[in-house]
């Protein structure tokens, strides 16, 4: 396992109460700039379709990517300090087709975001379009071997199945009518073409109603999985099990995930904070599905016990925390406008913190009723608060819900760049360590219900004025640790990259030698931490050694840890410090 530690600037650490103050959202789409957004007449006919929220060309402002009906254009919004304007991407405005699926991806690792949007247009096709660097396209489907005029495309989400450093494709097919509309998977060259192994990877060939599907690593080995949401009781959900060989086995019936209703979404958190990834899918009266992952390759269904079956006509999904109080609130919508019938048009489900859910009263969002398909979740004006984008059929433009929710509660956004991992670190699994609490988030690209959330990942730390540690597992094997970075604002970390610094502040003179060691360290200067407590770390993030400092000097024996890198941390009351050792 190869390791990077960076070391930035130390501050103390505090510890108080979460402030749980009232979440509030604003609609904000016209005056905005999303006048006119809306998906076209027979959206619900067709069954809408999905929205982006990322940042496509990557000037730190989170962006708008909205689908489009048969005969329209699809809506490009670029972010400008908050507001948003029309734009025209030359290459793929003047293609007037019927899209589900948009999403921004990076190929070929060159620094810039291709464009991909799906189809299930009888006559049409999938496209993807590569970037040229200066947000003009051209479209390279059939030279890439991604051409299949009339598979009836719906979900597509972008994983690395083989570990190489390129973005594969999963492609699902919704068509009631054919024999031959199977779920894709294309294994990207890493020369802008594609080849479909499908067959070769075990996939099963038969048609599956398939809606959407996200890659989710939930057994946590390393490889990337795939979790498929597929309509009609008649058709069971589908989690394929990654053989590290090029191919999968679904395991679904085993692991309990093998769910039989109308699914449309597929959304990955870990809503528990117990660093195993949990699904939610959205569904029809019946109720929903939160499948909570035991750790131990098996999941439960606790909808029904958790408060959020929402039992109506639920399109999307999306986790979030919305009040920064440290875990994943939930945004349900759906395509139910009558709600004097009791089903509901759309949910915010607040994270009580203790495995259960509320709909909280005055949360802003009571005129949240439109027919409603694809949401995800960006940040509109960069105060870290997750803002949420749905996509409307007519009469309803966009709604653009700004969180506006009032408190002092902190947070950190993260943004990745790969080296030897894809470039978007697609697949890799951020941990958040403080205060002896922990969180997580997997980035992902393509999930929801046709949609794709923002190009960062956030977090929310409540009134903790700190954070220990960030370690990111990223697909490649690489794990790389932030040590105290700074909070509420955004932080880029490049895998591997050495320029980010290995200097170590030293407040109080604290020296440990010899380092590397063997078996003993000699640890001096600790005057400020005597009757506190000194933990050895490891690099992800787990405490393996814990000794009462009982005074300014002393011994620690190592001798039973095992090679590698490791931190220190001398504690006493709010006073913290952190030195990095190697055991040889």
């Amino acid at each position: 396992m190869k390791n990077r530690i960076y070391i930035f600037c130390l501050l103390f650490i505090f510890s108080f109460s979460i402030t749980n103050a009232q979440v509030f959202f604003n609609e904000q789409s016209q005056t905005l700039g999303l006048a006119g957004s809306s998906w076209g007449e027979d959206g619900n006919e067709n069954f809408g379709g999905g929205i982006s929220f990322f940042d496509f060309d990557d000037d730190g402002w989170d962006d708008l990517t909205v689908s489009s009906n048969e005969g329209l254009p699809i809506r490009f919004y670029r972010n400008n300090n908050g507001v948003f304007e029309l734009l025209n991407m030359p290459g793929i405005n003047d293609d007037l087709f019927e899209t589900k699926s948009v999403q921004w991806v990076d190929i070929d690792n060159d620094g810039d975001y291709d464009f991909f949007a799906s189809s299930n247009q009888t006559d049409g096709d999938s496209r993807l379009y590569e970037n040229l660097g200066d947000l003009t396209f051209v479209n390279i489907t059939e030279t890439a071997g991604l051409s299949n005029p009339g598979h009836q495309s719906f979900g597509a989400s972008w994983g690395d199945y083989n570990k190489d450093g390129f973005l594969d494709l999963f492609l699902v097919s919704r068509f009631f009518d054919s024999d031959t509309q199977f779920n894709k998977l294309y294994k990207n060259n890493g020369d802008h073409t594609f080849t479909d192994v499908s067959v070769e990877a075990h996939l099963i060939q038969e048609n599956s109603l398939s809606f959407c599907s996200a890659w989710i690593d939930y057994d946590k080995d390393g490889w990337q999985d795939i979790y498929i949401s597929n309509d009609k009781t008649q058709n069971k959900n589908i989690l394929y099990h990654n053989n590290q060989d090029g191919t999968f086995t679904n395991v679904a019936q085993a692991a309990g995930a093998d769910v039989a209703i109308d699914a449309m979404s597929t959304t990955i958190g870990d809503y528990n904070d117990d660093g195993w990834l949990d699904i939610y899918i959205a569904n029809t009266q019946a109720g929903n599905a939160f499948l909570k992952n035991n750790g131990d390759g098996t999941f439960t269904d606790v909808a029904p016990n958790n408060g959020t079956l929402f039992q109506s006509v639920a399109w999307s999904s999306v986790f979030l925390d919305a009040d920064h109080d440290k875990d994943l609130d939930l945004y349900v919508s759906a395509s139910v406008t009558n709600v004097d019938s009791g089903q509901l048009s759309a949910a915010f489900y607040q994270n009580n913190g203790n495995g259960l859910y509320t709909i909280p009263n005055n949360a802003g969002l009571d005129e949240d009723i439109a027919i409603s398909y694809g949401n995800a979740i960006g940040d509109i004006d960069n105060d870290g608060k997750y803002d949420i984008a749905v996509l409307n059929c007519l009469p309803d433009d966009v709604f653009l819900w700004k969180n506006e929710s009032e408190n002092e509660n902190n947070w950190i956004k993260v943004k990745l760049q790969g080296t030897e991992s894809n470039r978007q670190g697609v697949g890799a699994l951020i941990e958040l360590s403080y205060n002896d609490e922990k969180q997580y988030n997997y980035v992902l690209c393509g999930e929801g219900y046709l949609s794709q959330n923002s190009s960062y990942e956030f977090f929310g730390i409540g009134e903790d004025t700190a954070i220990d540690f960030i370690t990111i597992y990223w697909p490649s094997g690489i794990e790389d640790v932030v040590t105290n970075p700074e909070i509420n604002t955004t932080l880029t970390v490049i895998e591997g990259d050495p320029q980010l610094g290995l200097e170590e502040i030293d407040q109080e003179k604290i020296t440990v030698f010899p380092n590397p060691s063997t078996s003993t360290l000699h640890i001096s200067g600790m005057n400020n931490y005597v009757n506190g407590a000194l933990q050895i770390i490891d690099m992800s993030g787990r405490v393996v050694q814990t000794q009462a400092i009982t005074d300014v000097s002393m011994e620690i024996n190592i001798s039973s840890l095992t090679k590698g890198m490791y931190i220190v941390q001398m504690r006493s009351g709010t006073l913290s410090e952190y030195k990095k050792i190697l055991k040889m």
